[in-house]
């Protein structure tokens, strides 16, 4: 089983940039395909972004192709990013990586093995 930690999260003003990364520890990162999803304060958690093992296709939800968010991963370094640009308040959540494990990456429910989260706020 893989355990994952999210850093990189923070206050940041809009039209700003964060990169946020995953670290993973346990064995075998590349056997997953990995996802970024968020969550805002009464809002329920949604996809942002998945990768496939190998790091070379990447999957974007609807709300998210408008090439302000790039997903990526390092598997020698057990590690996968989320770089953030021209952000928006509305892109205020906490932000949480995770394994996907059976079903659609675009449900959260999908998702098995999860980080603890990084907030991300965006002032105006």
């Amino acid at each position: 089983q893989v355990q994952l930690v999210e850093s990189g999260g923070g206050l940041v003003q809009a039209g700003g940039s964060l990169r946020l990364t995953c670290t993973a520890s346990g064995r075998n990162f590349g056997w997953y395909i990995m996802g970024w999803l968020r969550q805002a304060p009464g809002k329920e958690r949604e996809s942002v972004a998945a990768i496939n093992r190998s790091g070379d296709t990447t999957y974007y939800a609807d709300d998210f192709v408008d090439g302000r968010f790039t997903i990526s991963r390092d598997n020698a370094k057990n590690t996968m990013y989320l770089q953030m640009n021209s952000l928006k308040p509305e892109d205020s959540a906490v932000y949480y990586c995770a394994t996907l494990g059976s079903g659609d990456w675009r449900s959260a429910a999908a998702f098995k093995s999860w980080g603890q989260g990084t907030q991300v706020t965006v002032s105006s």
